[in-house]
């Protein structure tokens, strides 16, 4: 490997890239499919960033900081080949659990909420707690579905590059006037609902969802996309706007759907590295990047290894967060760019049995039931509980009783665990970067942290303690630290309104170039702003 490096260094390539994310490895291979030799290099030993399988306990493998697919945009799905490069999806439906902390009725266990793209059953479930909500859940669905319909066209084109209307030369002002056709298109298809999505915007996702329904239990579930992963209250204006994701994404020609991938999320990013590889381009792990290259003429000439060799090129794309490229790898570029801190602590665990919920109690040890392959959420009873562990975490405090997503992919893919055993992925909010006082997270801090979310979950599946055979905790500074997060942000930075479309991640550099020309934003901190997921 060292001799191929070499032989890389000594040439001089048309396109080199740092920090091989998912986002990254699709940007290398359409320049690679499109005739630009492109040499991409990964600080860690495996490809992907957060969408990563490791085998972190022998025998079973883990989906680190990512573990559900669809926000991948369909066409790049298609022009890649991903499914001929090795990715395969499981699909989940239902895709949604919420199991309440209470006493059952008549002896029948406590209530629950199953959501899935059955509409008479979804209908079903929502009427256990209101028959009104039951009736409109529906049509909430499909007015949330017509505007993400209308805005989808936005993900897949440049935001409007108002820099160069305003003061570029006559051939880029005419060419930034191009992006002006998909914000103009999305206005038409909107029409009358333009007021409504504005609302989704702007507002806290609870004037959205109380617009809609009274039951608590529904509101919560619901509320969870508009959180996960980012520090900010359901109540928080702005939140509104993530509503749309769950509807946003799409798989399988299927809108909305959301699946696992066989062999865990690495499986999406070596599908597009196999891709990028088949067109020609060159992928190498286990090289940092520590430098841009940057001539006196503030152009990008390539970049510089931690081990000192330096690769020349004639453009360089980073998909890395822009705190790290304009901060730690250009220094000479000042931006004032604010990171919201993330308020996600992934967690990861073996179990020798799936958990026993009693609200949904196992037929057997052995048989999954339809809930044990979606989202399970925890501590989803009412918004209030939410809201009291965000203003907790505000303070510099875990929240004593997080929100907690727990997913078990092992339970469709057979793949990631011995027979009999599983894997399950928990993501728990909220959790501050630092902690009150400013103290960083010990590892102590972690392991209490960890037993009050087992201890939640015990209240719901009992026994389900004795069922764990190993462990990992990450708090935010951990995601920061083996990934690359900037404050442990899965989105590279906050998805709020002054951080949106040709605000992303600022206003002067939101159409992908930097102030250093050649130079060019490639992640999740540029437009759109998506991950692979919401959750991770």
């Amino acid at each position: 490997p060292s001799l191929i490096c070499l032989s890389i260094i000594e040439l001089f390539h048309s396109v080199s890239f740092y920090f091989a994310g998912h986002n990254g490895l699709i940007a290398a291979a359409y320049l690679q499919k499109a005739g630009l030799e492109t040499v991409v290099l990964e600080r860690r030993h495996v490809l992907g960033g957060a969408a990563v399988s490791e085998e972190i306990i022998p025998g079973f493998r883990f989906s680190r900081a990512s573990y559900l697919l669809s926000l991948l945009r369909p066409h790049i799905y298609k022009d890649l080949q991903l499914q001929k490069h090795g990715l395969k999806v499981y699909m989940r439906d239902p895709h949604a659990f919420t199991p309440m902390l209470e006493e059952g009725v008549g002896g029948r266990p406590p209530r629950s909420l199953l959501l899935g793209s059955d509409s008479e059953k979804n209908m079903q479930e929502i009427g256990k707690f209101s028959e009104k909500d039951a009736r409109a859940y529906p049509v909430f669905q499909s007015h949330l579905e017509k505007i993400a319909r209308a805005i989808s066209p936005l993900l897949d084109a440049p935001p409007v590059d108002v820099a160069a209307i305003n003061e570029g030369s006559l051939r880029r002002r005419v060419a930034a006037l191009k992006t002006l056709r998909p914000l103009l298109q999305c206005g038409m298809d909107l029409g009358k609902n333009l007021p409504d999505f504005y609302q989704l915007l702007t507002a806290p996702a609870m004037k959205v969802l109380n617009c809609w329904f009274e039951s608590e239990p529904l509101k919560a579930t619901l509320a969870t996309d508009a959180v996960i992963g980012a520090m900010v209250s359901p109540r928080s204006p702005g939140s509104g706007y993530v509503l749309l994701h769950h509807v946003m994404g799409e798989l399988e020609k299927e809108r909305g759907a959301w699946g696992y991938v066989e062999g865990g999320m690495g499986g999406v990013s070596d599908s597009i590295a196999s891709s990028a590889r088949a067109h020609g381009a060159s992928i190498f792990t286990e090289k940092e990047v520590t430098q841009v290259l940057v001539n006196q003429d503030g152009c990008a000439t390539g970049i510089v290894l931690k081990d000192g060799f330096e690769i020349h090129s004639k453009v360089v794309l980073s998909n890395a967060t822009p705190h790290v490229t304009f901060g730690q790898l250009t220094p000479q570029v000042l931006l004032s760019y604010s990171v919201l801190a993330a308020s996600l602590s992934p967690k990861q665990f073996a179990v020798d049995r799936l958990p026993n919920f009693l609200a949904a109690p196992n037929r057997s040890d052995s048989l999954p039931g339809p809930h044990h392959q979606c989202s399970i959420h925890i501590n989803c009873e009412s918004v209030d509980v939410l809201e009291k562990a965000y203003q907790e975490c505000k303070h510099g405090r875990p929240s004593t009783r997080p929100m907690v997503e727990v997913c078990i992919p092992s339970v469709l893919d057979p793949t990631l665990a011995p027979s009999g055993c599983h894997v399950i992925s928990i993501f728990s909010q909220f959790t501050p970067y630092w902690l009150e006082g400013g103290r960083a997270w010990t590892e102590n801090d972690k392991e209490k942290y960890a037993d009050s979310v087992f201890n939640w979950i015990e209240c719901y599946a009992p026994g389900f303690r004795s069922t764990i055979v190993g462990k990992e905790v990450l708090a935010p500074p951990d995601l920061e630290r083996i990934f690359g997060l900037t404050g442990g942000n899965i989105f590279h930075g906050a998805m709020s309104l002054d951080q949106l479309y040709l605000a992303r991640p600022l206003p002067s550099v939101s159409s992908y170039r930097s102030p250093v020309k050649g130079l060019y934003l490639c992640g999740s901190g540029c437009h759109p702003g998506l991950s692979l997921n919401l959750n991770g």
